[in-house]
């Protein structure tokens, strides 16, 4: 029976945390696993997914002794640094139904349309305020290179009759969001932004109301499989009937599901308060805007007037080992604020104030997948979310519930369960190399395309053996 070696993650110091983190000062609430704790379901990680599943199997069985170990705190990872952007898994049907078959791509995305009412019923209750604010999400293109990239997808809700998104035309985008850079592009109305790091911890509140067991400053360090897993921690160990790893990138150490997933990292910064400055451009709601770029630039507009900016580096690491560089890169987020003044020229004199890094889960396909390892039935994985999580980690709820509850429905079923059908990646070094390479051709060709230039043949060969 081979003991599962866990990696834990390097929690990032309270200087290095999001702004999002910070802003909250966000810590720990439980106290840590300390002695022998027994459990129906343990779940490894406290991010949107770990306690949405959570959340998900008390709805379906209240019964359930449900023990979370998160190796921080709930929000620490992925889930308190991204960019806060929220809107539907329509943006990406047209390789859903690659994948699943148009039904079920169908079901899903009207699913995560379900689960951002979900978001905003929660938020009106008054049970969790995470600053939503459904003003759009808007797709744009800066350059020529970035034209229609949106046309897939669009053409697949047409073909299925979902007319999901509208045209933007330049006039109407810099009005939404005073900036001339992006000058065509569509918007999904019923979208927009949050507070990633409210989220996180509300969540977190509204699980432990629910009954759900949660341990931080926890990280797992071992996993024994057999009829009663035990998950060793550094001071106890948690005997469950069944677990569930939803530690994001941090899964890429398990050997079985290392050839499916690679990490890279994605850089964000954030703002001074600068409300006079961007009322005065225009940009006054909380529309979330990103462009078409292969390392796509993200960015919205805190209600208090800072703003926040983020941008995909590709970064890699041999193995997929994550350090401390994925916590904050040291480089002070120059090549965001170097974009960031290229959109914005207004917040030239406006100091940035945040910089942070994290890792990000993918898959060949960019879409997440959920399953349970080969030889141990009763350990169950959900992984690959691709930057894209918060209004999609409530519908991996939904599958990972059924799954540990052993149900036969739609959830169980559906297209993403299963490693199988997904792609291989290069074992190392090859990977590492390789993605050096194709790294830094996506890089010069996005330079390139940004000034309406055309990149050379072998750069554009180079950019596209990208996943």
């Amino acid at each position: 029976m081979n003991v599962i070696k866990m990696r834990p993650p390097v929690a990032a110091a309270k200087g290095d945390r999001s702004y999002w983190l910070q802003s909250i000062d966000a810590d720990a609430v439980t106290a840590p696993l300390h002695g022998s704790e027994v459990c129906d379901v343990a779940i490894v990680g406290g991010g949107y997914a770990g306690l949405w599943t959570a959340l998900r199997i008390k709805e379906e069985a209240p019964q359930a002794r449900v023990t979370v170990l998160e190796a921080d705190f709930c929000g620490s990872g992925a889930s308190g640094r991204n960019g806060g952007q929220v809107h539907s898994w329509f943006a990406e049907i047209d390789m859903l139904r690659a994948l699943v078959g148009e039904d079920e791509a169908l079901m899903l995305c009207r699913a995560t349309t379900e689960a951002i009412e979900e978001l905003s019923g929660l938020q009106a209750a008054g049970t969790i305020d995470m600053d939503l604010r459904l003003d759009g999400w808007l797709w744009t293109a800066s350059s020529t290179a970035q034209e229609g990239a949106w046309v897939q997808a669009c053409n697949v809700c047409r073909t299925i009759g979902e007319e999901r998104f509208r045209p933007l035309q330049s006039t109407e985008i810099l009005l939404r969001t005073g900036s001339a850079s992006s000058y065509a592009g569509i918007v999904e109305e019923r979208a927009g932004t949050v507070q990633p790091a409210k989220l996180a911890l509300g969540l977190r509140r509204l699980a432990l109301s629910k009954g759900v067991v949660i341990r931080e400053q926890s990280p797992v360090l071992e996993i024994v499989p057999g009829d009663r897993p035990q998950l060793r921690t550094a001071k106890g160990v948690l005997s469950a009937g069944k677990v569930i790893l939803a530690a994001n990138a941090w899964l890429s150490a398990i050997p079985e599901l290392h050839p499916y997933l690679y990490v890279v990292s994605s850089q964000v910064i954030a703002t001074a308060p600068a409300p006079d400055v961007l009322d005065e451009i225009g940009w006054t709601d909380g529309a979330s805007i990103c462009d078409a770029q292969h390392h796509v630039l993200y960015y919205q507009r805190t209600p208090s007037g800072e703003v926040i900016f983020g941008r995909g580096t590709g970064g890699i690491s041999f193995g997929d080992r994550i350090d401390h560089r994925f916590n904050r890169s040291g480089d002070a987020g120059v090549d965001n604020i170097r974009e960031m003044h290229r959109v914005y020229p207004q917040l030239k004199g406006v100091p940035v104030l945040y910089d942070w890094t994290g890792p990000i889960d993918c898959t060949a396909q960019h879409l997440p997948v959920f399953d349970r390892l080969r030889d141990h039935p009763n350990i169950f994985y959900a992984m690959g979310f691709n930057g894209t999580g918060i209004a999609q980690a409530p519908v991996a709820g939904k599958i990972m519930a059924s799954l540990v509850l052993g149900r036969d429905d739609v959830w169980s079923r559906c297209g993403l369960v299963g490693i199988d059908r997904r792609t291989r990646l290069p074992p190392e070094p090859l990977r590492y190399a390789g993605a050096r390479v194709v790294r830094r051709a996506i890089r010069r060709k996005n330079d390139l395309e940004i000034q309406n230039r055309k990149p050379d043949r072998i750069t554009r060969f180079l950019a596209g053996l990208a996943p």
